[in-house]
């Protein structure tokens, strides 16, 4: 799972990236003035601010459509919905600008900025490389709440989606429906529904109530697919290349745009995208 503790890998990454250009730039190059470098890394840092905003800002415009039917999903920036090659340049040019009337900051501020971007950059090739030799599709055989016998295994050949859930977990019962939705308009993804640790009437009694359908509910009474999975916490999913092979993983509650945008990056989707 691309988690440390309760933070995700991403987020961990732009914590340590933001953290190196702070001290790169407070304590690089000696020979700058102390005042001029302080300086240096409090733009840097009212950068890294700026540079989420517009990031953050490009990711919902891209995606408008999904954002506009949930306006409150545009402040859930725990969906990890930020477009980079935006944020970066904004970052830079807006440091560039506020140090453009003191030479003295600059060398220090494009020495953490570099560092910065440096590790960042590391930190997605380590997740990569992480993600390709990461366990696949589990080897697990759960059951149907009638009672029917399912093995994960019989999904390969087809992108699939993982979800882990309980009825009793707020965010896992606010992105059902989201997932509902996906699972009609991308019917060339398995969407597997996995309960964890509720009795099959208790599973059935919350669908049933929420008037949602789904075509595979599974339950896993023991919670072996979390622990198989390596997640931490309610809800995880888990999306698995048409070989079985995990590529990305998502730790807390998905909003719809962050949901498609998956689906078409990471499972590569041929169909054409549903009309809105």
């Amino acid at each position: 799972m691309t988690t440390l503790g309760p933070f995700s890998v991403q987020t961990v990454a732009v914590a340590a990236a933001a953290l190196l250009a702070w001290l790169v730039a407070r304590c690089l190059p000696r020979g700058t003035d102390a005042s001029a470098r302080r300086s240096a890394a409090s733009v840097l840092l009212d950068a890294l601010f700026v540079g989420l905003l517009a990031a953050r800002a490009a990711y919902v415009l891209r995606w408008w459509p999904d954002y506009a039917a949930a306006p409150l999903s545009i402040i859930a920036i725990g969906d990890g919905g930020f477009t980079v090659w935006v944020g970066l340049p904004v970052a830079l040019g807006w440091a560039l600008w506020r140090v453009r009337r003191h030479p003295a900051q600059r060398r220090p501020m494009l020495r953490g900025f570099v560092a910065g971007v440096a590790l960042w950059g590391a930190a997605q090739v380590g997740l990569s490389a992480v993600q390709r030799a990461a366990p696949p599709l589990p080897s697990l055989t759960l059951a149907t709440t009638d009672g029917r016998p399912v093995a994960l295994d019989a999904y390969r050949g087809s992108p699939v989606a993982i979800n882990l859930w309980a009825s009793w977990c707020p965010p896992c019962r606010r992105e059902m429906p989201v997932l509902e939705k996906a699972q009609a308009d991308y019917p060339g993804v398995k969407f597997l529904m996995i309960n964890q640790g509720e009795a099959p009437h208790t599973v059935d009694a919350f669908v049933q109530s929420q008037g949602l359908r789904f075509d595979h509910l599974l339950l896993d009474p023991a919670s072996q697919t979390l622990q198989a999975a390596g997640a931490r916490a309610l809800p995880t999913t888990l999306f698995f290349d048409t070989q079985g092979r995990l590529v990305d993983a998502h730790l807390g509650e998905l909003s719809a745009a962050r949901l498609r945008d998956t689906l078409h990056g990471r499972l590569h989707q041929s169909q054409t995208p549903p009309a809105r």
